[in-house]
């Protein structure tokens, strides 16, 4: 983000001045406060200075639920240092800003000592695996989680992360 300030005049109305100093829908911004407050003195208004607006954190599903959860305490700040000292900083950086959640990776499992097959959940309910070929990757049930990797049993296969889940 950058430091650098901008300032544009606006009016009671909600209008802001154009590079001619007249009042409408358009913007026009400088850097040079003082040039903005003579304008604002002549054609009337007020100085508005502008920012960017602040990136938005990216959290883990446990990280944002700290912070929504940090919404509805007496001392926010308190919660959040107690819940994770370690992220305080950025869990409190979201607080402020906001956030997004991070999705999981996804990856294809390979069947071992098969070649050009590919683990598959099986997508009519049961919690049973098959085996499709490797050019199902873009199937979201070809595309495991490493908690589903891990409920599996199939940490010791190779895996390659997807990078196109479709979403």
């Amino acid at each position: 983000m950058s430091e650098e300030k901008l300032y544009a005049i606006k009016n009671d109305e909600g209008e802001w001045t154009d590079t001619h100093c007249i009042f409408g829908p358009g913007a026009w911004a400088t850097p040079d406060k003082t040039e903005c407050e003579e304008g604002a003195k002549y054609h009337g208004g007020h100085v508005v200075t502008l920012i960017e607006e602040p990136k938005k954190v990216v959290l883990t599903k446990e990280q944002a639920e700290i912070v929504e959860n940090a919404h509805f305490k007496s001392f926010p700040a308190t919660f959040i240092y107690d819940s994770n000292e370690k992220d305080e900083e950025l869990l409190m950086n979201a607080y402020v800003n906001g956030f997004t959640v991070a999705k999981d990776k996804k990856y294809g499992v390979w069947v071992p000592h098969v070649i050009g097959k590919m683990y598959y959940k099986d997508g009519r309910g049961s919690n049973d695996l098959d085996i499709a070929s490797a050019d199902c990757l873009n199937d979201k049930n070809q595309q495991f989680t490493i908690i589903e990797i891990e409920h599996y049993g199939l940490q010791d296969c190779k895996k390659v992360e997807v990078t196109n889940d479709g979403e």
